[in-house]
């Protein structure tokens, strides 16, 4: 388990609390703490995070704030923000919710309900990050070619057709280079095939290893 959470809250009884608790239920082997918005901002630039307890009402930046200040960072959509109230705060649970807060959590709040609640969204959490991870992959393994881990053809074109545009656009240069192996059918013939996909995987990183890192490199044909 490497789950981690960040409280922010400006009472230092409340973050010791609700640490307490989660802590007996053993469900994150890190804790952050934040006194207000700012810092816990802050801390999510160094912290990695994967669920967040946030107070509405704090000094200098309030959990509303907050809330709005998540949403400038693409990086940190998605993390889940459960917003602490009071009992009548009906409005101030709504205007959170509709700011970005996943769910809320009325204080003083009972240890269990806590603890289902973060479980709750802890869950979801860890579910749509294996889901964009499987993406990912899905999203690679359509782009690149299986037996030299260079783009395929099909990513060749498109980047290509990219580039074309670009460069009519800006009027400047474009460079492609198409390369051979030389005499290749005859290592095939000589040494059989798995041989020669070892040459393609030599030629590959060593042309991987040449490339800047706004460079495309792709197999185009077989050799």
């Amino acid at each position: 388990m490497s789950n981690s959470v960040l409280i922010i809250d400006d009472s230092d009884t409340v973050r010791e609390q609700i640490i307490r608790i989660l802590e007996s239920f053993n469900l994150f082997s890190h804790y952050y703490e934040a006194e207000d918005g700012l810092e816990g901002f802050k801390k999510l630039r160094t912290c990695k995070v994967d669920l967040i307890l946030c107070d509405l009402e704090m000094p200098r930046i309030d959990g509303f704030k907050f809330l709005s200040m998540l949403k400038s960072r693409p990086d940190l959509q998605g993390l889940p923000v459960l917003i602490l109230t009071g009992m009548g705060d009906r409005e101030r649970k709504i205007k959170g919710l509709e700011q970005g807060a996943s769910d809320y959590i009325t204080k003083p709040f009972d240890p269990e309900e806590l603890v289902a609640r973060v479980k709750v969204h802890l869950k979801i959490k860890n579910l749509q990050d294996d889901l964009k991870r499987s993406n990912e992959l899905l999203l690679e393994l359509s782009n690149t070619d299986h037996l030299t881990s260079l783009f395929n053809r099909r990513y060749l074109m498109e980047a290509l057709g990219k580039e074309v545009q670009r460069s009519i656009r800006k009027g400047g240069n474009l460079s492609f280079i198409l390369l051979d192996i030389d005499h290749f059918k005859q290592v095939n013939d000589t040494y059989g095939h798995l041989q020669g996909d070892v040459v393609l995987k030599k030629v590959s990183q060593l042309l991987q290893k040449e490339l800047r890192s706004y460079d495309c490199a792709a197999r185009y044909g077989g050799e």
